[in-house]
């Protein structure tokens, strides 16, 4: 059986090719676009395969409410209504076009995670590559159908979501559009704690449903991201900011332009260490392949004199014979004489 593979931007991501990834701008423009066009800039001179943003209104997304309900409980954005955090945070729909265009100019891929049949509409206008569902969306059928039915790859975060309702999603996916999809294993927090990751169900979601798999990350740092690519991702989305310093809604999780260089290169690194099943000498090896131990005269040995453990012993370099044949030389005589320093050989003892 043939391993999975998704194409974005002529890119292909599955088991055999380097990870794809990606920086997740999100709200970390801050409101300035000429932030938005840097922030692509940085992630593209850190080697990122792709920059990704959110397309949303605080109209699209949710309603103007002060209910209970309408705002945050816990974590990074605590008694925040949802309207307010949303106006802040969304990319204004009018700086899409020129963002898909700096980026498509510097060669970088751009997409985006959708929110609602409008934003989908004007994604698609822009010729997106790809469509991102985010984990709080992946209940939403219709939304996933939607984006399906553009042909284009889904990227589906499975945070908050249980094994029924990923199936659900994925078979919804599958069923209305033949772009491939890939599902990235996620802890919906901000940040994420790394001992609440669970990477472990990276493996565990490839063998279930037979797709290319990958992380969403929101714990700080890149360490987990590497944990990932070792157990099988080949998709890593990290928000990213230029400087955590200057604040922003996500940016106490974001990673800064260093960092997600460091991740781009360190994952490339982790990802060729995983090579093939391979028991056997590789080439980097062969010039310490005679650094082994093997069985030497350590005295002189006369003509018929006994080999004893005082003339013969285990050592290094490995140009004798196996140490696993130093009980069947022992007792046995030399054949000639046998100075000290000489790899022994059988046709040495009589």
């Amino acid at each position: 059986m043939s391993e999975p593979q998704v194409i974005i931007g002529g890119r292909k991501i599955g088991p055999g090719q380097p990870p794809y990834i990606v920086a997740e701008m999100s709200g970390n423009h801050n409101g300035d676009i000429g932030r938005a066009l840097a922030l692509i800039d940085a992630a593209k001179a850190a080697g990122a395969d792709a920059v990704k943003l959110q397309t949303y209104t605080a109209d699209t997304i949710t309603i103007d409410h002060d209910g209970p309900e309408f705002r945050m409980h816990g974590g990074l954005w605590d008694g925040r209504r949802l309207y307010e955090l949303y106006q802040e945070a969304h990319t204004p729909w009018n700086w899409h076009g020129r963002l898909f265009e700096h980026a498509r100019s510097i060669g970088i891929d751009i997409f985006s995670s959708p929110f609602d049949p409008t934003a989908v509409e004007l994604l698609s206008s822009l010729g997106a590559p790809a469509f991102k569902i985010a984990s709080f969306e992946l209940v939403d059928i219709p939304l996933i159908e939607l984006c399906a039915r553009t042909g284009k790859p889904l990227i589906m975060s499975t945070g908050l979501a249980s094994a029924a309702e990923i199936t659900e999603a994925l078979a919804a996916a599958q069923g209305a559009g033949d772009g491939g999809v890939i599902l990235l294993h996620c802890t919906s927090a901000y940040p994420a704690p790394a001992s609440e990751m669970n990477l472990r169900t990276l493996q565990h979601l490839a063998d279930q449903h037979g797709v290319v798999v990958g992380l969403s990350d929101h714990t700080l740092g890149v360490t987990v991201s590497l944990a990932a690519v070792a157990l099988g991702a080949c998709f890593i989305e990290k928000h990213f900011t230029l400087s955590r310093a200057e604040g922003g809604v996500d940016s106490d999780f974001s990673l800064e332009p260093h960092e997600l260089k460091t991740l781009v290169d360190e994952s490339r690194v982790a990802w060729e260490s995983l090579g093939t099943v391979r028991y056997d000498e590789v080439p980097s090896e062969a010039s310490n392949r005679g650094n082994r131990r093997s069985l030497y005269v350590v005295a002189d040995i006369a003509r018929g004199e006994r080999l004893t453990p005082q003339n013969v012993r285990s050592i290094r370099p490995g140009y004798g014979m196996p140490p696993k044949h130093l009980p069947e030389v022992l007792d046995r005589t030399a054949s000639r004489d046998l100075a000290r320093g000489t790899p022994l050989d059988w046709s040495m003892l009589t």
